[in-house]
């Protein structure tokens, strides 16, 4: 639980630990795609941890091969989110169409890779690396929707063109960061 809350809240993976920047600030515009978006990196967030932890453990540290660590993970991920796209237009062609351009942007999102190597860095057993992974996927998904959110009400909103766009939204990003520090005190 504590792992839960921390990956979450304290410790959020973007407003935090600032990874996974270019899809928070790109792909929040709506809250349609946000769901969409969290939804695709949970899922290969999930799995990727779990593959490249099982790499990590039982194929490059037996064979002392660490410093391939970076190289094997990027390649894991990209080849995991090639054949979850190839099995999702085979089994599902309805969330296959719902997640589109998603699941070839996560390739890029460098919150999986981010957390494969905090996994391998932090120690943890396996158990343990799937709760941070799902735990961090939420708290990705959480500042994704709630910050997409506050874009489309600032659409609505009357702005001087100076700070419309980008400017606000980065401005927005920085004050949703600070309401998440507020939860600093909850876990140490």
């Amino acid at each position: 639980m504590l792992i839960f809350v921390a990956a979450v809240f304290v410790n959020n993976i973007v407003l935090a630990q600032f990874l996974g920047i270019c899809p928070f600030l790109g792909v929040s515009k709506k809250v349609e795609t946000a769901v969409g978006m969290s939804a695709a990196v949970a899922f290969v967030m999930t799995i990727a941890t779990l593959v490249t932890f099982l790499m990590q453990k039982y194929v490059l540290n037996p064979m002392h091969l660490e410093f391939m660590q970076t190289i094997s993970f990027i390649l894991i991920i990209a080849a995991l989110v090639q054949m979850v796209e190839i099995i999702l237009k085979k089994v599902s062609p309805a969330l296959y169409q719902a997640l589109g351009v998603f699941l070839p942007l996560i390739t890029t999102n460098c919150t999986i890779l981010g957390v494969a190597i905090i996994v391998i860095q932090k120690n943890f057993d396996l158990p343990t690396a799937l709760v941070y992974a799902v735990s961090t996927a939420v708290g990705f998904g959480l500042a994704l929707i709630l910050f997409s959110g506050i874009r489309e009400q600032l659409n609505l909103t009357k702005i001087p063109q100076s700070m419309a766009g980008t400017p606000v939204a980065l401005i927005v990003a920085g004050i949703l960061a600070m309401a998440f520090m507020g939860f600093a005190g909850i876990v140490k």
